[in-house]
């Protein structure tokens, strides 16, 4: 029986075991996939989760429900010893493994991309993980609510303005989203309705989105400028404090909130794979999406540089698109590699864009064809409905986004959710009552709580 191990569960993935599920017989092969979490992220839903719109539940893929006759390994991947055919695996259980492979499937995906920039690691919060978008949810609500309480107009201000920094798709949608989320919301807090919040968007290129035409790029600039969102285009952070940002101009935004969005790079596990990579650190990749010099391992995804047919000598785009194509397509050539079917290049092109701007508001452009407004919102709402996997979880998503069109979203602030306190109650008040005191002095210990409590998880480590 072949042995073919897939690391890491996202688009690339799953759409990989399923293919290879659906293409080998039966007891052709032991099918094997590694991933730290049980579910596949659908990260074009991302915002709609941050935002409220979405239940996070709905925005997820169990993987053992889509899944058949794979074999799920809940482990972090820590290396790889190509010449052995092994790689290394230490378990959510808490031992280390050593997995056997004839063929290994590499899609490890990406983590958000940091700059040494002074104080970004300790105060910002990135925008890539499903937990960092709840934890942005609760920490927009918990800034609400410690607004409220002051006095000084000065300090509330700090609380009430949030900065984006990147202006890619995920930077523009997160911003507009959260947005309008916070608009809804913040009808209930009196102090900070008369004073009003500041929303920001920090770009370094000549424009945001730049992977769409320019009148599309146009469109949104103008729609988020009349919902009062400020834009620094060409202009870059360059320190981070709890309190401010400041910026390349000189400009020093008092914010308490920021977050980063300036792109993504290949897990950082890939470079302990004993594989080639490019200059960027992707795993090298043929357009079969096999690694050179290496038969049996294959590598996809945002880990990979695989080349885009549609770009000559560009390796393709970290999207989500490209990610289950090429998972689709890596499976049939595994296959073919083992004696069923013929190996094919990986030929896909991108058919279109969405960049959903909250407020029944999008741009798009499908084959050649641009679309902004509410006809690119429905557009793009519909698009994510067909891809997402399973009937139940369309259904879901039908019912999640037909409840925002008739109610107003729900202000509970849950930063406490799954850290429940101690049994012993005594000991849990005095844990909450050192962690209120731990904040920056001179502001109640807010500052600490915010950190804490406003993301769920500690936002300064």
């Amino acid at each position: 029986m072949w042995r073919i191990v897939i690391a890491g569960g996202g688009f690339g993935g799953l759409y990989a075991a399923r293919t290879l599920e659906r293409v080998l017989p039966a007891h052709a092969a032991r099918i094997t996939l590694v991933n730290d979490v049980n579910f596949m992220l659908y990260t074009p839903l991302l915002p709609g989760a941050a935002a409220g719109t979405l239940e996070p539940r709905h925005v997820v893929v169990p993987l053992r429900e889509e899944l058949e006759r794979t074999d799920l390994r809940l482990g972090r991947v820590t290396g790889a010893n190509p010449e052995r055919n092994t790689i290394s695996v230490d378990t959510i259980e808490g031992h280390h493994e050593e997995l056997e492979y004839d063929h290994l499937i590499v899609a490890l995906g990406s983590v958000s991309r940091t700059l040494p920039i002074p104080g970004l690691a300790q105060h910002a919060i990135g925008f890539k993980t499903l937990s960092e978008a709840i934890a942005l949810r609760n920490r927009v609500l918990l800034s609400l609510e410690m607004a409220e309480s002051l006095d000084d107009d000065e300090r509330r201000a700090a609380y009430l303005s949030y900065v984006f920094v990147g202006g890619g798709y995920s930077g523009v949608e997160g911003l507009a989203e959260l947005q309008d989320f916070a608009a809804d919301v913040i009808e209930l807090y009196p102090r900070c309705r008369v004073q009003g919040m500041r929303w920001m968007l920090v770009e370094a290129a000549e424009r945001p989105m730049m992977e769409v035409p320019p009148k599309l790029s146009d469109f949104t600039v103008r729609e988020l400028r009349g919902r009062g969102i400020e834009f620094r285009i060409g202009q870059t952070v360059e320190q981070v404090t709890d309190r401010s940002v400041t910026l390349s101009t000189g400009e020093v935004v008092p914010a308490r909130t920021v977050v980063w969005t300036a792109g993504v790079k290949p897990h950082p596990v890939v470079q302990r794979l004993g594989l080639p990579l490019t200059d960027k650190g992707r795993i090298e990749s043929d357009r079969f999406m096999q690694v050179p010099g290496h038969d049996n391992v294959w590598a996809i995804g945002d880990a990979a540089a695989v080349p885009d047919p549609a770009r000559k000598g560009q390796p393709s785009p970290p999207t989500a698109q490209h990610g289950l194509r090429q998972g689709r397509a890596v499976a049939k050539n595994v296959a073919a590699a083992i004696g069923r079917g013929r190996r094919r290049p990986f030929r896909y092109r991108t058919l279109g864009v969405f960049v959903d701007l909250g407020r029944h508001q999008a741009v798009a452009s499908t084959l050649g064809i641009r679309w902004r407004g509410f006809p690119a919102w429905f557009l793009a709402r519909t698009y994510h409905m067909a891809a997402m996997p399973g009937v139940k979880r369309r259904l879901r998503l039908v019912v999640d986004w037909t409840v925002d069109l008739l109610f107003d979203r729900d202000a509970s602030e849950l930063g406490q959710l799954g850290h429940p306190p101690a049994l012993d109650d005594a000991i849990a008040q005095e844990r909450l009552h050192e962690r209120s005191a731990g904040g920056t002095p001179g502001d109640g210990g807010q500052s600490g709580a915010l950190d804490r409590r406003g993301a769920g998880v500690s936002l300064t480590g």
